[in-house]
């Protein structure tokens, strides 16, 4: 049996099911126009929903990263006879203890330092037009660097423009409430996640085949553990990095020392690319004060980074998974660029899992290849 196919004058073989379904799919134009339009359709729906639904998702991210780093403390309360709801009260209350503390010894100070910073603004930026290192850029740059210092001024100085750079009062306040609301939202479900950590993964191991699912036990173990310990890493190295900034800025006599401790700890928690930022923020906002004194901020931070890179980094970290440095640069600036400081903060943990699935699955099966 044999038919015509379209645009020929011979018949050839019996087409296959598929082709027989083609054809006779082009067959009806205007079915193929309404099923193609409606994919289409479909298609940017989809991708409306996943935009929209995009800032759940990032709650969703942060609060299971704030479990799995509860979770070591949790399991450590555990192996000590207490009870996992215990256990789980007891870390959640520890950390909203301290946390609450924290703000309440800090936020006042940096506020009060914040108000003190914009009326110091223009003895600072007189002072520093009166030093050296300001004649110099001027003699090298010309009257451009005095036009940018007067506009920088202006900027940080004009209530006018912090309310344009904010959007307006209106959108000033909606955005605090939007963060307060999601900060308890993140709470939320941190603490549903910690209780939930073991049937959690149980429920995802039971839905790989019976003969995998050894392997993948023992993966997500480690993978689960090493997220942990790794954000309890970076947050203890972030906070030693607030310390010592604190008092070096003490130690030499700079200003704002509460205020540039908390933005130490804040960038710092950016691996590898974040202490060379504060360094060079650090280092600007010194040489306000004057050129020696940022001299020897920049000189004392950049002994204490090798320090850190090689002393306190191995010692914290020495139970996470290891990944190529060049790999840890690569994964912040992808996640950094998708998610802001959250992406940042978890491409590390995310590269270092796809890292351990391609050493313990990919390259096995290709070894066991003839």
């Amino acid at each position: 049996m044999s038919v015509a196919t379209p645009g020929s004058g011979t018949d050839t073989p019996l087409d296959p099911p598929a082709s027989r379904t083609f054809w006779a799919f082009l067959r009806r134009p205007f079915a193929a126009g309404f099923l193609l339009t409606l994919g289409g359709l479909a298609a940017v729906a989809l991708g409306l929903a996943f935009t929209n639904l995009s800032t759940v998702f990032v709650y969703i991210a942060l609060a299971l990263f704030i479990a799995l780093g509860l979770d070591p403390a949790v399991h450590w309360l555990e192996g000590r006879g207490m009870s996992r709801a215990l256990a789980i009260v007891s870390v959640t209350v520890g950390v909203l203890v301290v946390v609450a503390g924290v703000l309440l010894l800090i936020i006042p100070t940096v506020v009060e330092q914040i108000s003190q910073f914009i009326r110091d603004l223009p003895t600072l930026v007189a002072d520093f037009q009166e030093s050296d290192t300001y004649a110099w850029a001027e003699e090298t740059f010309g009257d451009q660097v005095g036009t940018l210092i007067s506009d920088a001024q202006n900027l940080l100085t004009s209530p006018s423009n912090l309310a344009a750079i904010g959007g307006g009062v209106l959108q000033v306040g909606t955005t605090i409430a939007t963060a307060l609301s999601g900060s308890l939202i993140v709470v939320v479900l941190s603490l549903y996640f910690v209780a939930s950590l073991p049937s959690m993964k149980t429920a995802l191991i039971r839905l790989a085949p019976a003969r995998s699912r050894e392997t993948i036990t023992g993966m997500t173990d480690q993978i689960t553990a090493s997220v942990g310990r790794y954000l309890v890493g970076m947050i203890t190295l972030a906070f030693m990095n607030a310390v010592f900034t604190f008092i070096v800025h003490l130690a030499i006599g700079l200003p704002f020392p509460q205020l540039m401790a908390v933005t130490a700890f804040c960038i710092t928690l950016i691996p590898l690319i974040g202490p060379v930022l504060f360094w060079i923020i650090g280092s600007v906002v010194a040489l306000f004060t004057s050129p020696v004194s940022a001299l020897i901020f920049a000189a004392v931070y950049v002994v204490y980074m090798q320090i850190e890179a090689y002393v306190f980094t191995p010692r914290v970290m020495n139970r996470t998974i290891a990944i190529p440095g060049s790999l840890v640069v690569i994964g912040a600036l992808v996640g950094g660029t998708l998610l802001g400081l959250l992406g940042a903060l978890i491409a590390i943990p995310v590269t270092a899992s796809i890292l351990l699935i391609i050493k313990q699955v990919v390259i096995p099966r290709q070894d066991a290849r003839v």
